[in-house]
This record gives C-alpha cells, sequence and structure tokens, in this order.
C-alpha cells in the first residue's frame, strides 16, 4: 500500500476531518483514505454524460463543429 504527505492543511480542514472521523467511528487517517478513495472513483463527468446520451441513441449523428479559434492568456490589466 502507497503513502502520501499532505503539506500545508489549514488547521480548520484537519479539525473538520477529525471531527467526521469521530462521528463514523474511526481513525483521521482512515477518514481520509476512505474519502480519497471514493474521489478517485468517482466517474468522469463528461464521460458519464456521454454515455447517458449514447444510450438514448442519435448522438453520434451530431456535427461536431470544429474549432479554429486560438486560445489566449487573460489580460488582467
Amino acid at each position: 500500500m502507497s503513502s502520501i504527505i499532505v503539506r500545508g492543511l489549514d488547521g480548520h480542514v484537519k479539525q473538520q476531518l477529525a471531527s467526521q472521523a469521530k462521528e463514523h467511528g474511526r481513525s483521521m487517517e482512515a477518514e481520509v483514505r476512505d474519502i480519497l478513495t471514493k474521489a478517485a472513483r468517482r466517474p468522469h463527468i463528461g464521460m458519464a454524460l456521454l454515455s447517458a446520451a449514447r444510450d438514448v441513441e442519435g448522438v453520434d449523428e451530431l456535427p461536431i463543429p470544429t474549432r479554429d479559434d486560438v486560445a489566449r492568456a487573460a489580460d488582467f490589466e
């Protein structure tokens, strides 16, 4: 099993994690492990929408416009 270290975690976040862990009757490490595991397994929303659209059928025939614009950096001045 692998390990990671999270530096610079806000104290409030750590308190919230400890509180959630206590509510669930487990260690803070087990709580964080569960949260990260669920987040990593969450389906990609774009792929989920594509799959749902394909279930309805007809989506593969929709025209996809070509994109010819160029990305540019935002100018905040």
